[in-house]
């Protein structure tokens, strides 16, 4: 169990975007890093012979992840959303996760054209390890921590700040003191309890399925709805609903969550981007005989342009 230390809990009932923001918004992937996580547990009950048609896997059954975050510059916010796993973790731990590629948060940033003191919000979907690592590392003596993004006010819901603090004995593995205490310690983390417009062209949807107060970032762009699908529908593998992964805390809840979200998005043709799978960005959808799917399945900037 985790000590609440110093939080920000946000009312926004009342709010507005900030007029005097530019209307304007671009669009940058970041990749923080590649690690490789067992097959069987990221597609549940459904067997092999089915899921690895979607997913491949190693001889090991190991399927390739990525921790593929998102840049949003929204008027004159630059809003980071999630932040992979991070560096500051032991040998130990980086080879369990099977690390692999050279790149990085802050290099990959970079190329973008863009600092760590840019960032002006960094957006948590959830409190999960390779989500919120990268916000925090070691200090230049080594022997703390401080925030990657110094300038940046931190984000998450309230409910899963406190499911984070006060682990069930099934995600206990998955929050790590040191990425959560410094955050709290900072003064720059602000809580969420509603669903919300966080800026000019993000909405967040909250669900609880895989993990207590999940935001899913919804994102206007150019007259598409881009939605940040976080783990709460981790591949176009998972569109079918019985497709859960083992790590969703209330699957039956998950699976809920899934079909009321899929009918709006085919219908309203939302364009779902996809955190973790490392051989594909997004999908759109179709309506069939045996309930919404995957249509086309690319890279963002490809799915855009159609």
């Amino acid at each position: 169990m985790f000590h609440l230390l110093h939080v920000n809990f946000i009312d926004f009932s009342n709010f507005v975007p900030e007029l005097l923001y530019m209307d304007t918004i671009s669009l940058h992937i970041i990749n923080a890093e590649n690690f490789r996580l067992d097959g069987g547990a990221t597609f549940g009950v459904v067997p092999k012979a089915i899921w690895e048609k979607a997913w491949p896997a190693d001889e090991n059954n190991r399927v390739e992840y990525i921790c593929r975050c998102l840049l949003v510059v929204d008027g004159n916010r630059r809003i980071l959303i999630d932040t992979g796993m991070g560096d500051k973790q032991s040998e130990k731990f980086r080879e369990h996760q099977h690390l692999f590629g050279t790149q990085s948060l802050e290099g990959s940033l970079n190329e973008q054209g863009f600092t760590r003191e840019d960032i002006t919000d960094v957006l948590f979907t959830h409190l999960h390890y390779d989500h919120v690592g990268g916000a925090v590392r070691h200090d230049r003596n080594h022997d703390g921590f401080e925030l990657t993004f110094p300038a940046a006010n931190h984000w998450c819901s309230s409910r899963q700040w406190e499911w984070a603090m006060h682990p069930n004995v099934r995600e206990a593995a998955s929050y790590f003191k040191e990425n959560l205490l410094p955050l709290a310690e900072s003064g720059k983390l602000n809580l969420i309890d509603e669903q919300l417009q966080f800026s000019t062209h993000i909405n967040l949807l909250q669900v609880h399925g895989h993990t207590d107060g999940l935001l899913i970032p919804m994102i206007h762009y150019e007259g598409r709805t881009i939605v940040f699908m976080a783990d709460f529908i981790p591949s176009a593998g998972h569109i079918p609903l019985p497709y859960v992964a083992s790590f969703d805390t209330r699957p039956l809840l998950a699976m809920q969550e899934k079909e009321t979200f899929l009918k709006e998005a085919c219908e309203k043709d939302y364009l779902l981007f996809f955190e973790h799978p490392f051989h594909h960005e997004a999908a759109t959808l179709k309506m069939t005989e045996k309930g919404v799917r995957a249509d086309r399945i690319g890279t963002l900037r490809e799915l855009l342009q159609h």
